[in-house]
């Protein structure tokens, strides 16, 4: 669950809006998280890693600061010692629902079931929603949105409103008018009027016009330092 596009964003997406639900063999889990460290996963996805070689839970919380509980003391990367916990509990709560058998003294006479989830060596991973959902809301913005912006504030030394991920920025021609404009009360009405424009995609709340503000920066810094070029600019 990186980009909007993603149908791990999209699924449980449908669980904040309330239209669907987490699976119910994976709501006991959440519990014992919740229990346990004390944050609620809004949802609990199965997959594999990106080689396909392990088995990936992927436990999804509301926010960063939740997710970022589960990171080592470096705060660099996640506890290695709690994705173990985790993974054991998995196996743990799907055993005492019947869905994958516990290994029986007979099992090496028998050929197993295709279980419908594997639990060894699995590898957790932990996603926010709110970041995800914060650039759905940006990207959900229709251009003629933005261009009838720009026509409307009317203003010959603003050149282009790019927007790229969850942040937008107001490109003025000159650097020496993007130091004017950081002084000047009219980046405050940029982001008020640009919030204005994005409050019908702001489905959740996530941005808040109190603490919404735009960036600043230039043509002439676009031009000489980026070859002209957005795919570089945001790279």
């Amino acid at each position: 669950m990186i980009m909007p596009s993603d149908q791990d964003y999209i699924d449980t997406k449908q669980i904040m809006l309330g239209k669907a639900t987490m699976k119910q063999e994976f709501r006991p889990l959440a519990d014992w998280i919740d229990q346990t460290f004390g944050v609620k996963p809004i949802n609990i996805l199965y997959g594999s890693t990106y080689d396909g070689k392990r088995p990936q839970i992927e436990i999804c919380f509301e926010f960063e600061r939740e997710r970022s509980k589960f990171k080592d003391k470096d705060k660099l990367l996640y506890d290695r010692a709690t994705q173990s916990v985790i993974a054991n509990k998995f196996k743990q709560v799907l055993e005492e629902q019947g869905i994958i058998e516990r290994p029986g003294i007979f099992d090496f006479f028998r050929k197993p079931a295709s279980p419908k989830y594997l639990t060894d060596n699995v590898w957790v991973i932990y996603e926010a929603f709110e970041p995800i959902a914060r650039i759905d809301a940006m990207e959900s913005i229709p251009q003629e949105k933005i261009d009838e912006l720009k026509k409307t504030l009317n203003n010959k030394e603003l050149w282009e409103i790019s927007r790229r991920f969850s942040g937008v920025t107001f490109f003025l021609y000159t650097d020496e008018q993007v130091k004017e404009y950081e002084k000047s009360e009219v980046r405050k009405e940029w982001a008020n009027k640009f919030f204005d424009v994005l409050e019908p995609y702001n489905e959740f709340g996530y941005f808040k016009r109190k603490y919404f503000s735009v960036y600043l920066d230039s043509k002439e810094n676009f031009d000489n330092n980026y070859q002209s070029s957005w795919d570089y600019y945001y790279r």
